[in-house]
């Protein structure tokens, strides 16, 4: 009869070793047969896993944003503070935008926190120099002309 049994039920061996140890097989040793168990187990488990990418995508994503924030905030801190000291220092040293930076390095940090202002004034120098040019290439037309 014993024959029988390991016939009909291939771990028959392995539930009599675990069954006199007086606890049962674990479910993953032990797997069930019914199907409709381990399609509702299946649901389970996915229901679990779209839970756990959901919450792993929302830490992401508040990770993120509080970097984000950091490293913004610190970065106006930074540059008030730059922006402060160039304030107080620029009586004295005017080293404006065109050449290399020659000193400390805090000059550099404060010429590199006032890029923005620096890159405005470049621009707008330009554009007066062009300007200045066309009116004085205008004028010369001018008198360069005859008049009838």
């Amino acid at each position: 009869m014993s024959n029988l049994d390991s016939a009909t039920d291939p771990l028959s061996f392995a539930k009599k070793m675990w069954g006199g140890m007086g606890f049962s097989l674990p479910n993953m040793v032990t797997p069930t047969l019914n199907v409709e168990e381990i399609e509702q187990k299946i649901k389970d488990l996915k229901a679990v896993e779209s839970w756990l990418k959901m919450n792993l995508s929302m830490l992401q994503m508040t990770i993120q944003g509080l970097e984000m924030q950091c490293v913004t905030l610190n970065a106006v801190r930074a540059m008030g503070q730059m922006a402060g000291s160039y304030a107080s220092g620029a009586g004295g040293d005017t080293n404006q935008a065109g050449g290399l930076v020659t000193g400390s390095g805090n000059e550099a940090l404060k010429q590199a926190a006032l890029w923005p202002l620096t890159m405005l004034q470049q621009m707008q120098e330009q554009m007066q120099k062009a300007a200045a040019a066309a009116s004085a290439q205008v004028s010369q037309a001018r008198e360069d002309t005859p008049k009838t």
